[in-house]
């Protein structure tokens, strides 16, 4: 049986591939809300949309799929070269790469930290990104651009 499938299977795949509370998004939110950190998802206000924004503390979340935002990227070109239509997500992953990186530079033009966590790694090591996101709280605080004792966090 071939791995290969029709531009039809193809189509269909791809329209069921969400764009918002994604399996990613809702556990690690599920995560920071278990610590009693709040926030507010996929906030418009924000250059990019992230996924997760801490706005008491200004730290903007993204929840990164391994192929859409190019995860070794390097090898995935290979892979991606030697197939059909490898030219198109070539360019499509790249323009969403370069995409990523305008949003990081505009949000911390903005004053905002970011946190980019690819979809294995909140799957496999949850509590690595949560104690991720409580260490950029923590050097926040200790910053003084936010009161501790107004936003405690459970520990």
């Amino acid at each position: 049986m071939s791995d290969v499938l029709t531009k039809e299977q193809r189509r269909k795949n791809m329209q069921h591939i969400k764009a918002k509370d994604t399996v990613i998004e809702v556990l690690l939110r599920k995560s920071l809300w278990k610590k009693g950190i709040r926030y507010r998802k996929n906030y418009a206000a924000l250059p990019g949309k992230p996924d997760i924004a801490l706005t008491k503390y200004k730290i903007a979340i993204f929840c990164d799929g391994e192929f859409f935002h190019g995860k070794d990227w390097d090898e995935l070109r290979v892979k991606l070269l030697k197939s059909d239509n490898g030219s198109f997500w070539i360019k499509k992953i790249e323009r969403n790469m370069k995409r990523d990186d305008e949003v990081n530079k505009a949000l911390l033009i903005l004053g905002w930290t970011v946190l980019r966590f690819w979809g294995t790694d909140i799957k496999k090591h949850t509590d690595e990104c949560i104690r991720a996101v409580e260490e950029s709280i923590a050097e926040i605080v200790l910053e003084g651009t936010c009161s501790y004792e107004d936003n405690k966090i459970k520990t």
